[in-house]
């Protein structure tokens, strides 16, 4: 039997300023939107533009870490899993938000675009692009943090 599989990958630009709170058990909790552009030409060859919103959601240290390197306008590549959450407004309403729940925050861009390319996370002297070493950082590097496996260069990979 195949395994299920959840997974999210966007690259865009943060619609705002990521929001830290702190939940009543202590656990940080940062949220901001990303922002992804789309354009194609219709059947009579005119061009045409859309937007989609991501709401991400980033727990602990990665929360605190996007909170305090992330800026609206900042381009990123965001990897995690979509969840669905439901509840109820105070005006008794159902309402429900899918949104993305990160592992992975990586800078994307170069000196223009507010900084060097670099995942966010903790330095580590083998990663030359992480975040706390970002000097070292070429300018188009995007790096996929692989969870426990090791790093995927997006360079590397055929399409």
């Amino acid at each position: 039997m195949a395994k299920d599989f959840n997974q999210a990958i966007v690259m865009g630009n943060l619609t705002r300023d990521p929001e830290l709170r702190t939940t009543p058990s202590g656990q940080s909790v940062a949220t901001f939107a990303v922002a992804t552009n789309r354009s194609w030409n219709d059947p009579s060859g005119e061009r045409k533009d859309s937007v989609e919103y991501h709401d991400i959601v980033a727990w602990g240290k990665l929360g605190e870490l996007a909170a305090n390197y992330l800026a609206k306008g900042r381009k990123v590549l965001v990897v995690g899993r979509l969840q669905t959450r439901q509840w109820e407004g105070q005006d008794g309403a159902k309402r429900q938000r899918t949104e993305i729940v990160a592992n992975d925050i990586n800078f994307v861009g170069g000196a223009g675009d507010l900084g060097d390319s670099a995942p966010i996370g903790e330095s580590d002297s083998t990663t030359p692009a992480k975040a706390g070493n970002k000097k070292e950082a070429k300018k188009d590097d995007v790096v996929i943090e692989d969870m426990g496996e090791g790093e995927i260069n997006l360079d590397d990979i055929p399409f």
